[in-house]
């Protein structure tokens, strides 16, 4: 039985050409699935699989005699391409140095992002692993100010529908049923950030997401691991940095646009596809403002076993 995701209900196919294969067992060792084995000398299916070909493709992939190929589950074989060379990777230091020049950027100039640069941005985003494959992250590009802007304004509507969801009758009947931390949350962030979000807008102001003129929505679905559209947005994220964006990730509309009638039609509206577990909102844009020096930051914990 295959692993379903919202993209196929079916396992992939491996097929091994027995002529080619020279039973170096790089597939055996990389298939999680415990699929492929080695029989007198020559790769060949494995009669238990644990879940059935999930199509990671890993074993067509590391063959070094083009002997396997793999099709199912939103690839094929024509989706192998050659690794970049090693050295052509960033250095460690490089990386670091984009990491420590970030900043959450919520001011940004009037022009566009160019259409190369949102496809370069994206293009880094498919590359993010996901819990199983095919990915089942979506993703809604909002490719001008004037998008995100009715984006935005139909969403503080939609956050004007939600009022009971702050009001003191609501946070005393749920109180004992949430932990601590959810009470404080809703108290201390959502009601404040739901009124300034809705005044704000209705003054002509977006404290949403600032008229940033790129804004990408990152979402799962039901079937999706909850890491999956995150991952994505980070990598999309860091893309945007590289490129000389500035960039800020917004996780304030994903959680309320899951439940309820109002929500469900706010989803209608914009093509968002279902609702997920996780999701979050990127934005890109030419940052106003710069930052000559950064801020240290720390986890909360670090365990050394």
């Amino acid at each position: 039985m295959a692993i379903p995701t919202s993209r196929t209900q079916s396992e992939a196919t491996v097929c091994i050409e027995t002529a080619l294969c020279t039973g170096c067992g790089q597939c055996v060792a990389v298939c999680k699935d415990f699929g492929l084995r080695l029989e007198g000398g020559k790769a060949c299916l494995a009669p238990q699989p644990l879940f059935g070909c999930v199509g990671c493709a890993h074993c067509m992939a590391v063959c070094p005699a083009g002997a396997i190929t793999v099709r199912g589950r939103a690839l094929g074989p024509e989706d192998l391409f050659a690794l970049p060379p090693l050295s052509s990777s960033a250095s460690f230091d490089a990386y670091y140095a984009l990491l420590r020049r970030r900043r959450s950027v919520r001011e940004f100039m009037p022009a566009e992002v160019e259409p190369e640069l949102v496809e370069r941005i994206l293009d880094a985003a498919r590359t993010a692993p996901t819990g199983v494959p095919p990915s089942d992250v979506n993703v809604l590009v909002l490719d001008s100010r004037e998008k995100n802007r009715a984006f935005t304004s139909d969403f503080c509507a939609h956050l004007k529908t939600l009022g009971w969801l702050t009001a003191p009758w609501f946070l005393a009947l749920m109180r004992p049923f949430w932990s601590k931390a959810n009470d404080g949350l809703f108290r201390n962030f959502v009601r404040p950030a739901l009124a300034a979000f809705t005044s704000s807008m209705d003054a002509g102001i977006n404290i949403v997401t600032y008229d940033a003129p790129l804004a990408m929505y990152f979402y799962g679905s039901p079937w999706a691991d909850p890491a999956d559209p995150l991952v994505a947005a980070s990598l999309a994220m860091l893309a945007g940095e590289a490129l000389g964006l500035g960039t800020c990730m917004i996780g304030s509309i994903h959680p309320l646009l899951q439940w309820g009638g109002s929500a469900a039609r706010f989803r209608k509206r914009h093509g968002i596809r279902c609702k997920s577990r996780e999701g979050v909102v990127v934005l890109f844009g030419y940052p106003s403002v710069h930052y000559g020096k950064g801020i240290e930051r720390s986890f909360a914990s670090v365990h050394r076993a």
